[in-house]
């Protein structure tokens, strides 16, 4: 599990707790928990924001803290403006698993809020954090954000469990997508500069065989050790892999390294992230077109 990238303030949080009670106490707070006649949710990232969006409709106001393709949950800092979305919030979702420490600091002072945790729901049996790549953890995780927001608005109960089951369908399509791109090129071998799609590619029955000391390092932000990269190198130069999962977000010279050999070999890479891209309206959007990256590195 990677630990956090770089030290965080302690204090920033408490000052922005601060801050959003005493402007709370002027006014400045939202005590029911809707803006405009909706429901007042919080996510983490864009990733989970987008499937909040996904299953309350048009019925809540989404803020997702971290909405920016170059910021990192690892080391994210919280602002006073983070403090009072969330004490707004009458629903937070969290991705957990030490993935996201920050928010869990945040969701604390949603004092009233119904508080998900991604990683909790999923309940995967894996230890990888990254569980929003798991599309039967996300229908488990779509179909609790429907059950709680019923329970916030009863008088559109349905309307969240259709909205859930609509998102579902298409997240189901995704599943099948993956699984017969797999099902097409049984065996096939990658590397992954982070484990982060590691449920991606289980779903597609593609086999990582990163070595764990090179996955561990850049995880860790450690130096890789020599070994375990004249092992990556070696599968590389020899072709012994089909493709390079790249973890787009987290590029330090070691990983860089790995895709500019891959590229040189003539072996696709295959860009993923862990919030939305610029451009991307959603997770359905988004997803597919790293399912779609990934399909056609197997057929190349």
């Amino acid at each position: 599990m990677r630990q956090s990238r770089l030290p965080r303030l302690i204090g920033l949080v408490s000052a922005a707790s601060a801050l959003a009670l005493a402007l709370a106490g002027c006014g400045g707070g939202n005590s029911t928990g809707t803006t405009d006649g909706k429901l007042d949710v919080v996510a983490s990232t864009d990733v989970w924001g987008s499937v909040l969006a996904a299953v309350g409709g048009d019925q809540v106001q989404v803020t997702s803290i971290i909405h920016d393709p170059a910021a990192d949950p690892h080391s994210y800092e919280t602002t006073p403006q983070d403090a009072l979305a969330a004490q707004k919030a009458v629903l937070t979702l969290g991705n957990g698993g030490g993935y996201d420490d920050f928010f869990t600091k945040l969701a604390d002072q949603a004092t009233n809020a119904k508080k998900l945790v991604a990683y909790d729901i999923a309940a995967t049996g894996d230890d990888n954090e990254h569980v929003w790549y798991s599309f039967a953890s996300v229908d488990k995780i779509a179909d609790r954000i429907a059950a709680d927001l019923g329970q916030l608005r009863p008088a559109d109960a349905k309307t969240f469990t259709a909205n859930a089951d609509a998102f579902k369908a298409k997240v189901a399509s995704l599943q099948t997508k993956t699984e017969q791109a797999g099902a097409a090129h049984p065996g096939e071998k990658v590397i992954a500069t982070e484990p982060v799609a590691h449920y991606l590619l289980e779903t597609a029955k593609v086999t990582d065989v990163t070595p764990r000391a090179f996955s561990d390092a850049v995880e860790q932000e450690n130096d890789v050790p020599a070994a375990a990269l004249a092992e990556v190198n070696s599968l590389i130069d020899g072709k012994q892999v089909k493709a390079i999962v790249n973890n787009a977000q987290t590029v330090t010279p070691v990983t860089q390294q790995v895709v500019d050999n891959a590229k040189r070999a003539g072996l696709p890479v295959v860009n993923v992230t862990e919030t939305l891209p610029a451009g991307a309206t959603g997770y359905i959007s988004w997803m597919t077109g790293q399912v779609d990256a990934l399909a056609g590195a197997l057929n190349s």
